[in-house]
């Protein structure tokens, strides 16, 4: 059994932060991938009143052995209520930057792309100064659908690699590492203006020279923000963790990611993809781009 270290202990979070958010979000019947999926920071971000929102579930069509979000072959239908009742949430949590995600949703034609639509149209009707980040699933490789999100004007799309090709067979075995290299470019290269951006775990079984091989396939489709953290065992279920990878490790792949012209490396032990997920605004002013409806005719 391979010990915890002690630079991956999280302070010991304010509860009634916690409770004021986990309250709304019960109140509004949502969901957060920060509960779901049993991450380490929920904490921290309850506490700063900020939360990923997970739609379509909670329930997954996929049995990723990392994940610890629920297997449902046969998921309950779409909730038509849930894009009004997410910008609420929105709305009272006084959100600047808001992270919507899913479960896989592979029994969907569309992989569940208008449920993304709708809750990206309600949020910009209902609080037009948020920034929206959509991490979103590789909808088994449907660019029509794709093309029906990025249309909805998201300011992020987030599309999570996860590992390195040669674990895919064990760590995400419906998923596949050309496809989502396939999704990323399409964003680049259809709406340069959106900032694309995808998240790497380590620890699974990976050699550091594996890591930055991937780190090259992103920056060469065009990605401009990439995360990296140390995967964590949910439960004794899910797959091992096999290596605890230094800090320093991490400090120096953000390092190297800087230095191939990624916009933002975020790399540590307890990064996720959506950890200080806000921080993107600053990123999106210094680093400016024009929608087409914004360039001179």
């Amino acid at each position: 059994m391979v010990v915890k270290p002690d630079w991956l202990r999280v302070k010991a979070p304010q509860w009634q932060r916690v409770g004021n958010v986990k309250e709304l979000l019960r109140d509004l019947g949502l969901n957060t991938v920060c509960e779901e999926a049993s991450c380490p920071n929920i904490g921290e971000c309850f506490n700063e009143g900020t939360a990923t929102f997970l739609m379509m579930g909670p329930a997954c069509t996929r049995a990723c052995p990392y994940c610890d979000i629920d297997f449902e072959k046969k998921p309950l239908p779409l909730d038509p209520t849930e894009p009004d009742r997410l910008a609420e949430a929105v709305v009272r949590m006084q959100l600047n930057h808001v992270v919507i995600t899913s479960v896989n949703r592979d029994d969907l034609a569309d992989g569940g792309a208008s449920q993304f639509v709708a809750v990206i149209q309600r949020i910009r009707d209902r609080s037009a100064h948020t920034t929206i980040e959509v991490l979103i699933p590789d909808l088994c490789g449907n660019w029509e659908a794709l093309d029906r999100i990025l249309a909805a004007g998201p300011d992020v799309l987030n599309h999570n690699t996860e590992t390195v090709p040669r674990l895919y067979r064990r760590v995400r075995p419906q998923g596949s590492y050309q496809r989502s290299l396939d999704l990323l470019q399409r964003v680049h290269e259809t709406t340069p203006w959106i900032y694309s951006k995808s998240g790497i775990m380590v620890g699974l079984g990976e050699t550091v020279a594996e890591v930055e091989a991937v780190m090259q396939d992103l920056r060469r489709v065009g990605c401009d923000i990439l995360t990296i953290g140390q995967y964590l065992q949910p439960s004794s279920k899910h797959l091992g963790v096999q290596t605890f990878v230094h800090p320093e490790q991490f400090a120096a792949w953000r390092t190297l990611g800087e230095s191939m012209g990624f916009l933002q490396v975020v790399s540590s032990p307890l990064t996720r993809s959506s950890y200080h997920a806000e921080q993107v605004r600053s990123l999106m002013a210094q680093y400016p781009r024009q929608r087409p409806s914004q360039q001179l005719s």
